[in-house]
């Protein structure tokens, strides 16, 4: 059995055509959503991937809004931020490579700390290149503390400057099956430059860190 992967958009999507929030037939519960909250059927509940794949700021906007990143649309890619400068550059190569592969008109790179741009600037950029709503996406693997509570944070106070601007911070990564053919392919790169085939990754390159070690025995 393959896992489906949805994005925010989708899984929001899925669930107004199941469970339309107008309906008033069937029991509900509250469902977390950041500063507000859906309301969705039991049913529901027991179907989705997961109750708090996204944080939605403007409930209605969602529902209406076309499915789908718009020419008004912003999107901010966010990682943890390092205080190593060569992985902070490594987002904006990351960002460049993701704007020209998808054509999205705004895109920005974002550091929730430790460097700049910060969440509060790349929000900011949106918005002066036009953008109506900014889509903040999580360069992180799993929904930890910074996904649950700190990213939403630091998004509520970047948006306090622009009122009316809807913004919505979407799911991490998680377990998209497209990740395992990632791992695959660094893994076999890593052993490939261990046996002499090929130059260090963009990632590894000038560290000498990709090597095969061994620990002698004490005996």
């Amino acid at each position: 059995m393959s896992l489906k992967f949805l994005s925010c958009n989708q899984w929001v999507h899925q669930l107004h055509l199941q469970s339309p929030v107008s309906s008033t037939t069937t029991k509900r519960s509250w469902i977390e959503a950041g500063p507000r909250y859906f309301k969705l059927p039991q049913s529901t509940l027991r179907k989705s991937l997961s109750p708090s794949l996204c944080f939605a700021m403007d409930q209605k906007s969602l529902h209406e809004d076309a499915f789908g990143v718009g020419q008004k649309d912003g999107v901010i890619i966010v990682d943890h931020g390092s205080r190593r400068k060569e992985s902070n550059l490594l987002l904006n190569e990351f960002v460049l490579m993701f704007k020209s592969k998808t054509g999205y008109p705004i895109v920005e790179p974002a550091h929730m700390e430790l460097a700049d741009p910060s969440i509060k600037d790349a929000f900011n950029s949106c918005v002066q290149q036009g953008a109506n709503r900014v889509i903040i996406s999580p360069f992180f693997l799993f929904p930890g503390r910074h996904w649950h509570q700190d990213i939403p944070s630091l998004a509520d106070a970047a948006a306090l400057e622009h009122p009316g601007i809807n913004y919505l911070v979407t799911a991490p990564l998680g377990l998209h099956e497209f990740l395992v053919d990632v791992v695959k392919d660094r893994i076999g790169y890593c052993l490939s430059h261990v046996a002499g085939e090929v130059e260090e990754c963009a990632v590894c390159v000038g560290t000498g860190r990709c090597k095969l070690k061994v620990q002698d025995s004490e005996n």
